[in-house]
């Protein structure tokens, strides 16, 4: 992993990322440390971010690290007309890593092949978001004790969500099924669903999910994205397809948890947030201890 920039889920390999939800376990144990120490890591984020960028700078913070970026890029020379190709060029002098997010698809891959340093996709448009994939998997072996033998509910933006996308690859690797619940404008992309053909995994697509909800290990609800649609007419057609409700939960399993990439909009009603089984806020958290394994991991530091 040293050294190596991480742009898809694929780019490690299933030990690689068992050994990153390992290290984690003990940044979570012990999150303050110097091992950044000396080091300066970049983030760009050419789009804007709240969980991601700041869960970044904290384990970078928490590690002794330095940051130099922008949180917005009318900050920077893109505003003069600067290509992203000068920008990774320029800002692969100043740091040891970048993070990046962008909004197109393939930036960050782009981006790798040009820095002199590695380079972190914190997501690329509707493609990918390889770290958010890892905290979700480590909040799932937490919460469920394994990877192996679950059954995963995927909910809501199917087709423009990166953060399912990328969830649904990491999770082929292991023996799950999986049931996709959406609206017919945004049904996962053929492409992920012959993956699963491929490797003999169970699938099973619904336009509702009220009388299935008691099978699930794992419901990850997602936010329909109105940035994601050219057609404001079909955002507003889809963008109340699913809202999770508390009385939904009364005969779930009871190891159930409620996962959420986040923002939510108001796919999750608030008097979720009370049960037990709504572990959206303690993800944030996990995401921290992720970022911390997965930097020490690419710099050699651990």
């Amino acid at each position: 992993m040293k050294n190596k920039s991480l742009v898809s889920i694929t780019d490690f390999s299933k030990s690689d990322y068992l050994k990153i939800l390992d290290l984690a376990e003990s940044y979570e144990r012990k999150p303050v440390s110097e091992l950044l120490t000396g080091k300066v890591i970049a983030t760009l984020f050419f789009e804007p971010s709240t969980r991601t960028r700041l869960s970044f700078e904290s384990a970078v913070n928490r590690m002794g690290g330095r940051i130099i970026g922008f949180s917005d890029s009318s900050s920077s020379s893109v505003t003069k007309g600067e290509t992203l190709y000068d920008t990774i060029n320029v800002v692969s002098n100043y740091c040891d890593l970048i993070v990046m997010r962008h909004p197109l698809e393939g930036s960050a891959r782009f981006a790798s092949e040009i820095a002199t340093v590695p380079v972190i996709n914190a997501g690329d448009g509707a493609n990918q978001h390889p770290t958010q994939t890892l905290l979700d998997l480590y909040s799932i072996k937490k919460t469920q004790g394994k990877l192996d033998d679950l059954t995963l509910f995927m909910v809501g933006d199917l087709k423009y969500g990166r953060t399912v996308h990328s969830l649904l690859m990491a999770m082929s690797q292991f023996n799950t099924t999986f049931h996709f619940i959406s609206p017919e404008e945004l049904k996962m992309p053929e492409e992920y669903k012959i993956l699963l053909r491929t490797l003999g995994l169970k699938y099973h697509e619904h336009k509702d999910y009220t009388d299935i909800i008691t099978e699930a290990d794992i419901i990850y609800m997602t936010r329909v994205q109105k940035e994601r649609f050219s057609d404001p007419i079909e955002y507003e057609r889809t963008k109340n397809a699913y809202v999770l409700k508390n009385k939904m939960l009364t005969h779930t399993k009871e190891n159930l948890k409620i996962l959420h990439p986040l923002p939510r909009v108001n796919e999750i009603d608030q008097d979720v947030d009370v049960n037990p089984k709504a572990y959206y806020f303690t993800q944030v958290l996990n995401g921290v201890y992720i970022r911390q394994a997965i930097i020490s991991s690419i710099l050699g530091l651990c």
